[in-house]
C-alpha cells in the first residue's frame, strides 16, 4: 500500500493526459451547440415579441412539436431523465437525434409563446453529442459515466456562462448527497472550454446587477436569510410537484401524445390573451433583470410558476432552470417587503435558491450565485441555497435523479432509488435511536 501511495502521481498523470483532449472536444461540441441554441432563442423571442399574434398559434406549434417527437423521437423523449438513467444504468449510446430534436422543440416552444427555459436543451445537446465519442473510444462503465457527466457540465456552463457552477452541477445532479469526483477534472475542462467557445462565437450572457450594499450579517439578517431559504425551498418543491402532477394528468387523460401540447397550448394562449401581457412566457429575462432594480408585483413569481408548470407538464420542450431563476428572483423581490434584507440581494438569493431546491444542487447553485452576483453576496447566497435544499425535501424537477444519501439524519431512504419511485421515508426520531442503543448495551 505504501508503494502504491508513492506512485499515485504517476497514476494521476495518465488520467489527466487521457481526459484532457477528450474533455476539450466535449467542451467544443457543447459550446457550439449552446451558441446555436442561444442565437436561435434570441431570434425566436425577438420575432415573437414583434409579432404577438403568433401566440394564438401556440396550440398548432405544440401539436407540431408533439408530432415530431411522437414520429421521430420516442427513444429520446425522456430528455434529461434519459441522461441520468444512462449514467446510472448504461444501456446504449444516446441517439444523435436527441440534439437536433430538442433544439427544434425548444425553438418551437419559444417561437409560439410557451413558458420554458433552455438548460434542459443545453444538457441534452451537450451530453448526446459527447456520447457519440463512445462509438470512437468504446467507453463502458465509469469511462462512459465520466464522458456523459462532462457533456452535462459543458452544456450547463456554456448556456449560462458559469463554468464553476457547470462543473459542479454535472457531478451533483446525478444523486442527492453523493458525488463522484473521478469526473471532476473532465467536467471542469469541458465547462471552461464550452463557455469560452460560446463567447468566442459572439454569444454573450446576461449580466445581472450586483447588490450595491451588502448588509452586515446580524442576528436578524441571519434569521431573514433563513426564512427566505425556507420559502424558496417550499416554492421549489411546489413547482416540481405541480409540474409532475400536470404531466401525469395529461398522460393519463390524453392517449395521443401530440394532442397534449395542443390542448395545453390552447389554455396558455387563452391565458396570455386574457392577461394582455407576454411577461410570463418565454425566458422572462427582462423581468429577471428588473427584479434587481425595481419593486415588482408580488404575484409575478406565482404567474410564472403556473404557466411554466403547464407548459412543461403539457409536453412542450425546453428547460426548467431559467423559469426557476424568474420565479426565485421575483419571489426574492417580493420578500424584500417583509424581510430585513435589500431587494437586489434577496433577488439574487432567490435566483439561485429556488433552483437549488428544485434541482437538489446546492453547491452548484452557490457557485453560480457567486459567479453571477459577486463574492460579497456569498454568505447570504449560501444560506438561501442550503436552507432551500433542505426544505424542498426529497423531490425535484428530475424524476430520474437518485438518492445517494438522505438530506436529514433522521430520515433513512434506500440508496439508488429514483425520486419518481421512492416510497414514504422512514422517520427515525433521535429518542428512538437512543432507546435502541441503550437496549443493545443491556
Amino acid at each position: 500500500m505504501k508503494q502504491l501511495r508513492q506512485f499515485e502521481p504517476f497514476i494521476a498523470l495518465p488520467h489527466l493526459i487521457k481526459w484532457l483532449p477528450i474533455s476539450v472536444v466535449v467542451g467544443i461540441l457543447a459550446g457550439m451547440a449552446s451558441a446555436v441554441l442561444l442565437a436561435s432563442l434570441e431570434w425566436a423571442t425577438d420575432w415573437r415579441e414583434s409579432h404577438r399574434w403568433i401566440i394564438a398559434f401556440l396550440p398548432l406549434g405544440g401539436f407540431l412539436s408533439g408530432w415530431i417527437y411522437h414520429r421521430f423521437g420516442q427513444t429520446v423523449e425522456a430528455g434529461n431523465n434519459l441522461l441520468l438513467e444512462e449514467i446510472h444504468n448504461p444501456k446504449k449510446v444516446i441517439p444523435f437525434r436527441m440534439a437536433p430534436l430538442v433544439l427544434l422543440g425548444t425553438d418551437l416552444t419559444h417561437f409560439f409563446g410557451g413558458s420554458a427555459g433552455r438548460e434542459g436543451t443545453a444538457l441534452q445537446m451537450g451530453a448526446s453529442l459527447a456520447d457519440q465519442l463512445t462509438k470512437i473510444f468504446h467507453f463502458q462503465g465509469a469511462n462512459r459515466r465520466i464522458l456523459l457527466t462532462a457533456g452535462i457540465s459543458g452544456g450547463f456552463a456554456s448556456v449560462f456562462g458559469t463554468p464553476l457552477a457547470g462543473t459542479v452541477f454535472g457531478l451533483e445532479v446525478l444523486a442527492i448527497g453523493k458525488i463522484h469526483y473521478d469526473a471532476l477534472f473532465p467536467s471542469l475542462i469541458a465547462a471552461i472550454v464550452g463557455n469560452q467557445v460560446t463567447l468566442l462565437l459572439g454569444l454573450h450572457h446576461t449580466a445581472y446587477r450586483h447588490a450595491p450594499l451588502i448588509p452586515t450579517l446580524t442576528i436578524w439578517g441571519l434569521i431573514s436569510a433563513i426564512i427566505a431559504g425556507v420559502i424558496f425551498g417550499i416554492v421549489a418543491r411546489f413547482f416540481a410537484k405541480l409540474t409532475h402532477k400536470i404531466s401525469h394528468f395529461f398522460k393519463t387523460k390524453i392517449s395521443y401524445p401530440p394532442m397534449r401540447p395542443l390542448i395545453g397550448g390552447a389554455i396558455i394562449a387563452a391565458i396570455v390573451g386574457l392577461s394582455g401581457t407576454t411577461k410570463y412566457i418565454g425566458l422572462g429575462i427582462p423581468t429577471i433583470v428588473d427584479s434587481f432594480y425595481i419593486q415588482l408585483p408580488a404575484w409575478d413569481f406565482a404567474a410564472k410558476l403556473g404557466l411554466t408548470a403547464l407548459t412543461l407538464g403539457a409536453g412542450f420542450k425546453g428547460g426548467e432552470v431559467t423559469p426557476l431563476f424568474f420565479i426565485g428572483a421575483t419571489l426574492g423581490n417580493a420578500l424584500s417587503l417583509l424581510l430585513a434584507l435589500p431587494a437586489p440581494l434577496l433577488a439574487g438569493m432567490g435566483f439561485v435558491g429556488v433552483f437549488a431546491g428544485a434541482a437538489n444542487t446546492p453547491l452548484a447553485s452557490i457557485l453560480m450565485g457567486i459567479e453571477l452576483f459577486g463574492l460579497e453576496s456569498g454568505v447570504f447566497i449560501a444560506i438561501g441555497c442550503v436552507v432551500s435544499y433542505l426544505f424542498s425535501g426529497h423531490s425535484g424537477i428530475y424524476s430520474a435523479q437518485r438518492i445517494g444519501l438522505s438530506k436529514y439524519s433522521a430520515v433513512y431512504l434506500e440508496e439508488g432509488v429514483t425520486l419518481a419511485n421512492y416510497g414514504q421515508p422512514k422517520i427515525d426520531l433521535p429518542d428512538d435511536r437512543e432507546e435502541r442503543g441503550s437496549n443493545s448495551q443491556e
